[in-house]
């Protein structure tokens, strides 16, 4: 039987945000209702004002958001827009519940995890701390955190991403809210770990009955995940209705261009070439613990004994879970952390080189990371940042390196003009664009790409996809993708490795890994990315 009121009704949502150089609509005008026990998905792609709605449902907008008198934001009928402050901290964490997509910044660093979980039981109930803490643990059972008793004690940084979502989850969870905000909750997430934490919320839901707000960018957790869908572009409702309406019989353009955005497998050329990096039984140990004297006591092998060959112009990805090594043989071969075995580079053994002719090497092999926000700097301007190899490398003057600069925007599809903004005036595709044309004023023979595209948006992953198979063709660069993406890595790879615990466990052409798998492992990685479909 319905219900007299909606769980949760939003109508005619607006939100600006006042600026220095002025006003920005941030949500223009949005809808829907939300009933017990029902999952709506809000979709779009970042800047479609998707977090900023659930944030105003939450009553968490900055100061400098302004919403105007006909927005209504209703909870079981009761407004929540002209609630006491009192009132709505309270409905905050106790009737409604809120988990945010890094839960690495949401959790305190210098709280063990049960106490934060505790605190939050204590702050909306009349229960002892003991109680609290006895209430938590049953919580981590209850999202099936490995050795709930004995990690119940440690601190954040000492969990994995997905064990600290499972955290977050068991936070939100403590009060048994009568709604569950999920916003991006497992977009920097291993396809496994993504698929357990989405089958994890949807059985606590069956259990609980609590409705689902779910925020999200990736279409494929939305079709099989929730029961009704909202498109938002540019702050406006473009188009609603049940999944399988949305998704099968889509009417907005811009709908039917998030569905088309996969990333497609190009054709590959077949000539055969020198290899340019070569990699001979790497391995990286890391010291954990050491004795009185400074000897190793305790350590992991984080890459054993790994081989392999990348050819000029090549791309060979790499995929694995957190954990497999994949990251930390990137770096190896960087020279960024100690390693035995040989790396040769343009048949030279990088190890035998002299000092100088290592650092000479820098110029032609170059890294982009997955975070460009953490890797660009905020003090300084984007012609800084991109001619900043050229000060160190090259003898070019100041109007020299800023035509360098201009021309290596252009090269990634970004407005010349653009050289003297920062980092935070351009969207997080563009930021990757920057650190590309970064690597690639040197002119390189090698490009790491580590995580390049997990934190973007399916069709601004297309366009970084593009833009780095065209500078490719164009300058017969060598890639080495790593990525837990496994559609990006087969759109992208001539050769692909699958790592896991530091070892190769299966390698050959990405039809081979992705077709025909023939490694337990490797399918259930493939598998993972389909197991989305049995969470529903």
């Amino acid at each position: 039987m319905r219900q007299e009121h909606p769980l949760l009704e939003v109508k005619d949502l607006s939100v600006t945000f006042k600026m220095d150089s002025g006003d920005v609509d941030a949500v223009k005008g949005l809808s829907f209702t939300l009933e017990k026990g029902q999952t709506l998905a809000l979709v779009g792609e970042s800047g479609s004002g998707k977090s900023v709605s659930s944030s105003a449902v939450m009553g968490l907008l900055p100061p400098n958001a302004r919403l105007p008198d006909e927005s209504v934001i209703r909870f079981q009928g009761q407004e929540v827009m002209s609630m006491p402050e009192k009132e709505l901290r309270a409905l905050r964490g106790d009737r409604i519940a809120m988990i945010f997509q890094e839960p690495m910044t949401s959790l305190n660093p210098f709280m063990k995890v049960g106490e934060q979980v505790a605190e939050a039981i204590c702050l909306h109930r009349k229960v002892s701390k003991s109680d609290a803490m006895k209430e938590t643990l049953a919580l981590f059972n209850k999202v099936q955190l490995p050795e709930p008793e004995k990690r119940i004690d440690k601190y954040p940084h000492e969990f994995s991403g997905g064990q600290l979502q499972r955290i977050m989850i068991a936070m939100a969870l403590a009060n048994k809210p009568d709604i569950l905000i999920a916003d991006e909750p497992t977009t920097a997430l291993d396809v496994t770990v993504q698929a357990e934490v989405l089958r994890l919320i949807k059985d606590i839901q069956a259990e609980m009955g609590m409705a689902i707000l779910f925020i999200t960018h990736d279409l494929g957790v939305v079709r099989h995940f929730a029961d009704d869908v909202v498109v938002m572009c540019k702050g406006e409702k473009v188009e609603t209705g049940t999944v399988s309406e949305v998704f099968d019989h889509p009417k907005h353009d811009y709908t039917k261009m998030l569905l088309d955005a996969e990333p497609k497998p190009q054709p590959r050329s077949r000539e055969e070439k020198d290899d340019l990096l070569i990699v001979d039984d790497a391995k990286v140990r890391y010291v954990l613990n050491k004795d009185f004297f400074g000897r190793p006591t305790d350590f992991v092998d984080a890459v054993k004994g790994i081989s392999l060959r990348i050819k000029q112009g090549q791309t060979v990805g790499i995929v694995g879970e957190s954990g497999s090594g994949k990251s930390t043989l990137g770096r190896a071969i960087m020279q960024m952390l100690p390693y035995s075995g040989s790396v040769f580079f343009n048949g030279e053994n990088i190890e035998k080189l002299d000092k100088q002719a290592r650092f000479d090497l820098k110029r032609d092999m170059q890294m982009v990371f997955q975070d460009p926000y953490g890797s660009l700097s905020p003090r300084m301007t984007i012609s800084e940042i991109i001619t900043e190899p050229l000060t160190v490398f090259t003898n070019l003057n100041k109007k020299e390196r800023m035509e360098r600069a201009r021309k290596a925007l252009a090269e990634v599809r970004l407005d010349p003009t653009s050289v003297n903004r920062y980092p935070h005036e351009f969207s997080g595709g563009q930021r990757q664009r920057i650190a590309i044309a970064r690597a690639l004023i040197l002119e390189p023979k090698f490009i790491l790409l580590d995580e390049p595209t997990s934190a973007l948006d399916r069709s601004v992953q297309l366009t970084v996809l593009e833009l780095l198979q065209d500078i490719q063709k164009k300058r017969n660069i060598t890639y080495l993708f790593i990525s837990h993406d496994l559609s990006v890595v087969r759109a992208i790879s001539d050769h692909v490795i699958v790592m896991q615990h530091g070892e190769v466990v299966e390698q050959g052409t990405p039809e081979k890994i992705f077709d025909a798998p023939e490694m337990d492992y490797t399918k259930r990685l493939i598998d993972a990315c389909m197991l989305i479909d049995d969470v529903a």
